[in-house]
């Protein structure tokens, strides 16, 4: 799809897109998705008190994102295909910021040391380098500084033809937020709604010290996507002095 139609495509969106230019383009393919529902009073340990919560039936979610970055580049330059490609795999939650909803990430990690370095830089996301392999059918990323382990093997089943009111709150996110030692910072992005398919996950060796506590047991939903092209705008920053605290 063209940029030009997918800017103009918006009528699924639950807010206008920004007025300003957009700065970045890119594209999220093959994705797998591993969604928990999680205890509330875990989850608040690791989310800024600036942002709120959000919740579904009164119960929030976590969800590990592994999937394939492409094509990513600033609006006036090309791809570089040694950088703008890379594996990823982002550990999210579901937050809200005022009238909008999104998502925070709890980790986010990406096969290639560079692209890590300057995605860190431009946006301030919490990149950090893992060694991640993958082929048609699995999915294995390992940290040896965080002891953190992914080991997926899948196969994709049929498309799903009408989603469920919990598979739009999940994947239906056009803003992101994450914080710095002074400020919260907001994304805006947009792309077509992500087309979903049921997925037989055939082996799951999923190993994170840090959230053993926060994601026990198996997943309560696991989705697969081909993927979706991806319009973003730049950072904006909110100070943390200014939210109200009470």
């Amino acid at each position: 799809m063209k940029i030009q139609d997918l800017l103009k495509t918006a009528e699924h969106r639950p807010w206008k897109m920004p007025t300003e230019n957009w700065k970045f383009y890119q594209e999220w393919n093959n994705a797998i998705f591993l969604h928990w529902e999680v205890e509330l009073e875990e989850l608040k340990k690791l989310v800024p008190k600036e942002l709120e919560i959000d919740l579904f039936e009164g119960k929030p979610w976590v969800s590990v994102v592994a999937f394939t970055m492409e094509k990513i580049r600033p609006k006036y330059l090309p791809s570089f295909s040694p950088i703008s490609d890379f594996d990823e795999i982002n550990i999210r939650t579901y937050v809200k910021s005022g009238h909008k909803t999104g998502v925070y990430f709890l980790s986010i990690e990406g096969g290639k040391r560079l692209s890590c370095k300057i995605a860190k830089g431009i946006s301030e996301l919490p990149y950090r380098y893992s060694k991640i392999k993958r082929t048609a059918n699995q999915y294995q990323s390992y940290n040896a500084a965080f002891n953190d382990k992914l080991d997926i093997a899948f196969s994709i089943r049929e498309a799903v033809e009408t989603k469920s009111e919990l598979d739009h709150w999940l994947t239906e996110r056009y803003a992101l937020f994450q914080d710095t030692k002074q400020a919260i910072n907001a994304f805006e992005i947009h792309h077509l709604e992500w087309p979903i398919h049921n997925i037989d996950i055939t082996k799951l060796d999923f190993n994170y010290p840090r959230f053993k506590n926060l994601l026990k047991n198996d997943p309560n939903k696991i989705q697969y996507s081909n993927g979706v092209n991806v319009i973003a705008w730049g950072k904006t920053k909110k100070d943390k002095t200014s939210y109200n605290r009470g």
